[in-house]
């Protein structure tokens, strides 16, 4: 079964400084139906003007991944970590029993557009911690590219969680498949271009919510990037 979540359902806020889409409830935006998709519980599209940011704020008990499309988003934590994320770089930030953090984009003239990811936990109270790693483009290049998972394969950021993630570029005759485990969920979030998956033609910001589907199948893309999870139930 594959579910369409079209760009233009989701969520929007606009804060002047700041504008953003929620593919999934939160902060002011509430809709039940859609809460999260497995353990997937946040994907927020966001655009920070230049100068301003997200002052000092807490989290807990969530995986946070920071994956940015332009400009350059400025972090700075209670563990010590003040790093600068440019794009084909991934941020992951375990909360654990606390963290405080701020998010900045320090450009006078660039705006800073990311996706912040919140996936929950299959361990809390562990303590905070940070990783960060950049993956060229080379690597996503017409395939799927794993850039997070819970044991840290190929070199991946490691989340702690049941969840995970890969990114990829598609163009022209570039394809590519996925096995899903039975039982698991899948979802595919179009971060720009067009593409087709499992029959079903995506635009920017469109989504798949994929279950009790043995496979997922990238094809027909069109200057084409993408992030495919593979999700716990």
């Amino acid at each position: 079964m594959i579910t369409l979540r079209r760009s233009q359902e989701r969520g929007h806020a606009d804060h002047g400084w700041l504008k953003s889409y929620h593919s999934f409830s939160f902060a002011g935006y509430y809709d039940p139906a859609h809460m999260g998709w497995g353990n997937l519980r946040v994907i927020n599209e966001d655009r920070i003007a230049p100068g301003t940011g997200f002052g000092t704020h807490g989290h807990r008990d969530m995986e946070i991944i920071s994956y940015v499309l332009a400009g350059e988003l400025a972090h700075q934590d209670s563990m010590g970590n003040v790093k600068g994320i440019p794009p084909g770089e991934v941020q992951r930030m375990s909360a654990g029993r606390g963290v405080m953090h701020s998010e900045f984009n320090h450009a006078p003239n660039q705006t800073t557009h990311f996706l912040q990811i919140w996936i929950e936990p299959n361990v809390t109270g562990i303590a905070p911690s940070y990783e960060q790693k950049r993956f060229p483009d080379a690597e996503k290049r017409g395939q799927l590219r794993l850039v997070a998972s819970p044991d840290g394969a190929d070199g991946s950021v490691r989340i702690h969680a049941s969840a995970a993630l890969y990114a990829g570029l598609f163009d022209g005759a570039e394809a590519a498949e996925l096995r899903l485990a039975e039982g698991r969920k899948g979802y595919v979030h179009l971060v720009r271009g067009a593409l087709t998956v499992n029959g079903e033609r995506l635009q920017a910001g469109d989504a798949a919510l994929l279950a009790q589907e043995p496979c997922i199948r990238l094809e027909q893309g069109h200057d084409a990037e993408v992030l495919v999870f593979d999700l716990e139930p």
